[in-house]
């Protein structure tokens, strides 16, 4: 078989996060959060990918791509290796309670708090708990309630004297911190929320004569599918409210529960679920909705978590008077979260001031909730700007926060256009445009990543800012194209899908195909999250087959199979899973000695090239090309969090005859000391 299964590289790479998780050289808080990060994954998963698996039992197909069975032997697959993971999660867990107690954080359940503790613990339930929680009990006769996927549920059995069980459900307040502190003399305490509940049941259901109750928790997770309305009276707007609303009655894909849960109690929700004890039920710990786990309490404690790493300054920008000056002077090259993401905000700042800049256009895909991104639009439109702002609304998971600005932005006097139903708008780009001595000057910005503040603490993203007249035409014409639908148009320099993508791609493999046969500098170095799109795989093969050389660095997804002999032995995976997501992606094509380099939000998969409107813009500037060959060669030699993807899915840590060489670390290191190098050195 020539390709890994989408699916099952995904769990690989999730297995990655989870490895981060049982590295006992990561701190200890940081490890508990990668536990978290790892669950949350996994929800998305069952929601989108698995859901869609579920969807296709019925169509009985042969087989599922990279995999020797159909869809319903995928589904058991995906279980079994899901449970095995779930074991080494547990084992992390207990693994890291054990070194939290060792430097004096000790966590508590309702069996093992002392009665002093307890009284504390009252009182902050009767104070706090206790009016959030609204028990709902369960019976053959009344409809059994409907679900939150994000929700954490107790299934409560409550044992009578003389007659038999009643069964109730409470839903753990999502108001409230999941964790609750204390401190005594030198050590520290932690209580799960849910453990707070099961020590005051007894009072929550007082009116009940019972010998024992008990409580389980557990989960529920449905199809997250955004199935959009065709009724041809309601607007694209209309439709994703409706769309959102519907979502919350998907069918269920998963039940997360406490394998000691009894048997009845367990099978009783199955059965109210509609569920079938097996395929899409998954035994696990006592605790679950494990997301909320990123927001593990820390104590203030530097020794347990990552030295603090504050974004660095840009010299040239930090020092500028003025953000729009500087990029008619020269092309800026930013890399988040080395750098600080601030810039962005500042520069729609003094767009937002500069009487002669009349127009801003930006496309947003996601944003923060409290996001200063928008708030600086808003303050243009109050400075009499045109600003015309391209709105996604089908940015799975964020639809509600898209909804939200779009109706705000509107009611304020900015234009707001949405993406067509079929096509979703994923570049990342911005245009200003500045009226100087009556001509027009247009300043760009096309990034790899979401305009989202907090996002670019977290992640690794590129974004290039620029005033180049070539490029800044042809992001004023892709504008044209969202804003008024447009025919297809000819780009020279970007990388636009699904207009010129593929052919472009294929172009450029094409290219050192060609000068490998002639004997000419050939080599390709590629920087992405995902890589399954298969004409683009196997357009990799025949350049691998020819001798050219090709370094991949992939974070998540590769459905490319590397180690084939005869077709993929030039062809080199590796990944890094670290302190910040690597979202950011690049192209190098060694182009017989004269390198091409380009940034861009597309990934290679099918839904990046042909279904999406993505943006890739070439890098002419040497300096910042040299800045993108220290990244990749940065990142190539990192020895410390690189694993080698193989067809085998086994996430072996890289071997490397170099000394160990922490990537993400000596990139920090760098973007510091350019931080303090002086202006003049870097003119």
């Amino acid at each position: 078989m020539k390709i890994v299964n989408r699916e099952l590289s995904w769990l690989s790479f999730n297995e990655r996060v989870l490895q981060e998780a049982l590295d006992e050289k990561v701190p200890l808080i940081e490890r508990i959060r990668f536990l978290g990060i790892y669950s949350n994954n996994m929800d998305e998963f069952y929601r989108v990918r698995v859901a869609n698996i579920r969807r296709m039992l019925s169509f009985r197909k042969p087989k599922m791509a990279g995999f020797n069975g159909n869809a319903e032997e995928l589904y058991k697959e995906i279980r079994r290796v899901v449970l095995k993971q779930q074991e080494k999660f547990e084992f992390a867990y207990q693994e890291i309670l054990a070194g939290l107690k060792l430097v004096g954080i000790v966590q508590l359940n309702e069996k093992t708090v002392t009665e002093i503790q307890k009284k504390e613990l009252a009182s902050y339930f009767h104070k706090e708990l206790k009016h959030a929680i609204f028990p709902i009990m369960l019976n053959k006769k009344d409809a059994f309630p409907r679900l939150r996927d994000y929700a954490i549920y107790l299934a409560v059995k409550i044992n009578l004297k003389g007659s038999s069980s009643r069964y109730s459900l409470i839903q753990v307040p999502s108001a409230l911190s999941r964790f609750y502190t204390m401190k005594e003399d030198d050590c520290q305490y932690v209580l799960i929320q849910d453990d707070i509940i099961r020590l005051h049941l007894h009072e929550i259901f007082a009116i009940y004569n019972f010998t024992s109750i008990e409580a389980y928790t557990f989960k529920f997770t449905r199809d997250a599918e955004l199935d959009l309305d065709d009724d041809l009276s309601l607007s694209f707007f209309e439709k994703v409210e409706k769309g959102i609303k519907q979502r919350k009655k998907g069918a269920p894909v998963r039940f997360v529960y406490d394998e000691t849960m009894p048997k009845d109690l367990l099978e009783y929700l199955l059965k109210a679920l509609g569920l079938t004890r097996g395929i899409n039920t998954i035994p696990g710990g006592r605790y679950h909705n494990f997301k909320d786990f990123i927001n593990y309490p820390a104590f203030d404690l530097p020794a347990l978590q990552y030295p603090k790493q504050p974004p660095c300054e840009h010299p040239l920008m930090e020092n500028a008077h003025s953000l729009l000056d500087l990029i008619a002077q020269q092309d800026i090259f930013l890399y988040f979260p080395y750098q600080k993401f601030d810039y962005i905000v500042d520069l729609l700042r003094e767009a937002a001031i500069d009487p002669n800049v009349k127009h801003i256009k930006i496309n947003i895909y996601r944003v923060a909730k409290n996001s200063q991104i928008m708030n600086a639009l808003l303050a243009a439109v109050f400075n009499g700007k045109e600003v015309t702002v391209i709105m996604e609304l089908q940015a799975r998971f964020d639809e509600e926060n898209n909804l939200y600005w779009s109706n705000r932005l509107r009611e304020n006097g900015a234009k707001v256009i949405h993406g067509a139903a079929n096509l979703k708008v994923h570049s990342k780009m911005i245009q200003i445009s500045r009226y100087k001595d009556k001509k027009e000057q247009l300043f760009s910005y096309v990034g790899t990543g979401n305009f989202n503040e907090k996002s670019a603490k977290i992640y690794t993203d590129f974004a290039l800012l620029t005033s180049d007249k070539s490029i800044s035409n042809e992001i004023k014409k892709v504008f044209g194209l969202l804003e008024n639908n447009l025919d297809r148009m000819v780009f020279r320099h970007l990388i636009v899908s699904p207009i010129n993508t593929r052919r472009k791609i294929y172009k450029l493999i094409d290219t050192e195909i060609s000068n490998a046969k002639m004997g000419k500098a050939a080599g390709i170095k590629i920087k992405l999250n995902n890589l399954t799109d298969l004409p683009l795989i196997e357009k990799l093969y025949e350049a691998s087959a020819a001798g050219v050389k090709i370094e991949m660095i992939i974070r998540g997804i590769c459905c490319l199979k590397t180690t084939i002999k005869g077709l993929s032995d030039n062809i080199t995976v590796i990944s890094i899973v670290d302190r910040y997501l690597e979202h950011a992606r690049m192209l190098i094509f060694e182009n017989a000695g004269d390198p091409l380099f380009y940034i861009l939000s597309a990934d290679f998969m099918e839904r990046n090239i042909d279904y999406r409107i993505e943006v890739g813009v070439p890098i002419y500037c040497k300096t910042i090309q040299e800045d993108l060959s220290r990244v990749f060669d940065f990142q190539w030699k990192g020895s410390v969090k690189s694993r080698l993807i193989t067809g085998d899915l086994k996430n072996i840590y890289r071997k490397t005859n170099l000394a160990p060489f922490h990537a993400q670390v000596e990139t920090y290191k760098h973007y510091l000391a350019l931080s303090q190098t002086p202006t003049e050195s870097i003119n």
